[in-house]
């Protein structure tokens, strides 16, 4: 007696299992494009931090700190050119953590009721400055390196170029910026309350 069944059996584990891998395979798939976008976020935040923290840093380090300011003395104690009256004699040091700042890429700008006056160091009789220490004998050129830890004397001119901002102008406070190449910049507002040779502004 043939026991052989020829009836057709509907099998659906095959189709599962096809279904299963499909679902599997887009599963990895769209954990691979979140795992991407993830880590593309990551690097692209670390860099925005990492060229915040390089800025802020430039600004806070790379910038002079002014002690403080007079009317310039003029005669012995300042460089030629540098009268009571017209000009100022700051004394500065580099921000704490600023690398070394060549004198050339320094330049100021004084706001006044006579306007907007702007110097570089590069140029005697703008402004000048020299190593506290060695005084108006010494003043530094454009390639000299101001290096940080060591005391400085400056000098600017308050009236050239046909605008004025001297002590002597009338005005009673006077904007000063100073710029410090690709680094920070300082600003202070000088107070004139007596224009005699020495008086403090700041």
């Amino acid at each position: 007696m043939n026991t052989e069944s020829r009836e057709i059996q509907d099998d659906k584990l095959a189709a599962i299992g096809i279904g299963a891998m499909i679902v599997f395979i887009a599963l990895i798939l769209v954990a691979a494009v979140a795992a991407a976008v993830i880590i593309q976020t990551a690097e692209k935040l670390q860099q925005n931090a990492q060229t915040t923290g390089e800025d802020t840093s430039d600004n806070l380090a790379g910038k002079l700190v002014v002690h403080a300011a007079f009317v310039s003395s003029g005669g012995a104690g300042a460089p030629g050119g540098y009268t009571p009256g017209d000009a100022y004699v700051l004394y500065v040091r580099l921000a704490p953590g600023s690398s070394a700042v060549l004198v050339g890429s320094i330049t100021f700008q004084m706001v006044c009721s006579n306007g907007v006056l702007e110097g570089t160091f590069a140029t005697n009789g703008e402004a000048d400055i020299a190593l506290l220490n060695n005084g108006p004998g010494a003043l530094l050129s454009a390639i000299n390196p101001l290096l940080p830890g060591q005391p400085y004397v400056l000098w600017l001119d308050g009236n050239f170029g046909g605008i004025d901002c001297s002590p002597d102008n009338g005005d009673t406070t006077i904007q000063l910026y100073i710029h410090v190449g690709s680094g920070g910049s300082t600003y202070e507002v000088l107070t004139i309350g007596n224009t005699g040779a020495g008086s403090p502004v700041i």
